[in-house]
């Protein structure tokens, strides 16, 4: 299998999960608020160690290998990830969209139904996280793509949950708010696709590629993942399921790589 492939596999599955995490909601189970949170909390964990561990490092290495030790590797690595955070800072700011606590952000839409505001809201949180996933497969280390891979396929589960909460207390049907949860993922291998194409087809965008995507999941963690778990007063259950999600995954990048 081609890395271009798999990377699209791989992002494809980290996607799906959003509809594994979503299952709940069909059979009448129930959360409490502040699981949810300790939930959201656990997402952030696991993007974080993997924005570290999964991208930024291999990043830096990998643009050792190509202009040598010193500060270039480091000098990329600070500008891919201000560029990617900066990337999705645009992309909130452009794109009409609402969150489910803290309303609507980005320009005035007052033609776009609820749904569809909170549906390009969830769109815009998955960019980055298949593009990390497409980008990691086409490093060559096809075991750390697989880490990769699973790492935000399993912080995506407690999101699809989350996502198909909040639709359900919406007034939406449970199997309207699955699909709809479900479909969000589905971007992911879009994502996943673009980043592996580009890097597949010059090398020397591996590194830029990988701490691009870092900086738009850690603007993600602390702009929109962080906040919303702190906001219904849950903020040390969030920080514990934020601990647990990076040890987590720390454990599985370092102890399986």
């Amino acid at each position: 299998m081609t890395p271009l492939a798999a990377g699209i596999l791989g992002s494809l599955a980290a996607g799906l999960m959003t509809s594994v995490g979503a299952v709940p909601v069909l059979l009448r189970r129930t959360f409490s608020v502040g699981l949810q949170d300790v939930l959201l909390g656990f997402a952030a964990g696991v993007m974080l160690a993997a924005s570290f561990f999964s991208l930024i490092i291999p990043g830096i290495e990998a643009s050792a290998l190509l202009y040598g030790p010193g500060w270039w590797p480091a000098t990329i690595a600070a500008i891919g990830i201000l560029m990617g955070a900066a990337a999705i800072w645009l992309m909130d700011r452009t794109i009409p969209h609402q969150h489910f606590r803290s309303g609507k952000e980005g320009p005035q839409s007052d033609s776009l139904t609820k749904i569809w505001l909170f549906v390009f809201a969830i769109t815009i949180h998955n960019i980055p996280e298949g593009l990390a996933v497409g980008v990691g497969f086409v490093g060559g280390d096809v075991e750390a793509g697989l880490q990769l891979a699973f790492g935000i396929g399993l912080q995506n589960a407690p999101e699809g949950l989350a996502v198909a909460l909040a639709l359900q207390s919406e007034g939406y049907s449970k199997w309207y708010a699955f699909i709809v949860a479900g479909l969000t993922g589905l971007v992911e291998p879009i994502a996943g696709a673009a980043g592996a194409a580009a890097v597949s087809v010059a090398e020397v965008l591996l590194p830029w590629g990988m701490v691009f995507a870092a900086g738009a999941m850690i603007y993600v963690i602390s702009h929109e993942i962080i906040p919303e778990t702190h906001r219904r007063g849950h903020q040390d259950e969030a920080t514990v399921g934020l601990m647990i999600g990076l040890v987590v995954m720390l454990l599985l990048d370092v102890g399986l790589g």
